[in-house]
């Protein structure tokens, strides 16, 4: 089993940024991946951006990719996602993910709460 906490949501205003951060615990070793989805009100849960745990490799949807950034830190076994120049249409519940044994970027079988990200106009 996997745990996932994320924190560092908020209420910003447009232009703002934001470091979300998602810290995993329990059988960590075998973490394959680690992703940011996000869910606005009435809307599907999607994509946003995605990490290998131990390559490193990422993987962005083109929506963000100018503006939000993931990264890791295998020692504090704690994945971030850098939001850059806020919009209101960013606003979201931000879900963190971890697989073990899926290889797709898209693909989890653990998921955090979810941190709350409003921007204000």
């Amino acid at each position: 089993q996997v745990q996932l906490v994320e924190s560092g949501g908020g209420l910003v205003q447009a232009g703002d940024s934001l470091r979300l951060s998602c810290a995993a615990s329990g059988r960590t070793f075998s973490i394959y991946n680690m992703g940011w989805f996000r869910q606005a009100p009435g809307k599907e849960r999607e994509f946003v951006a995605a990490i290998r745990w131990r390559g490193g490799n990422t993987a962005t949807a083109d929506s963000v990719k100018d503006r939000f950034t993931i990264s890791r830190d295998n020692a504090k076994n704690t994945v971030y996602l850098q939001v850059n120049s806020l919009k209101p249409e960013d606003t979201a519940v931000y879900y963190c993910a971890a697989s073990r044994y899926i290889s797709s970027w898209f693909d989890y079988e653990y998921w955090g709460q979810g941190t709350q990200v409003t921007v204000s106009s």
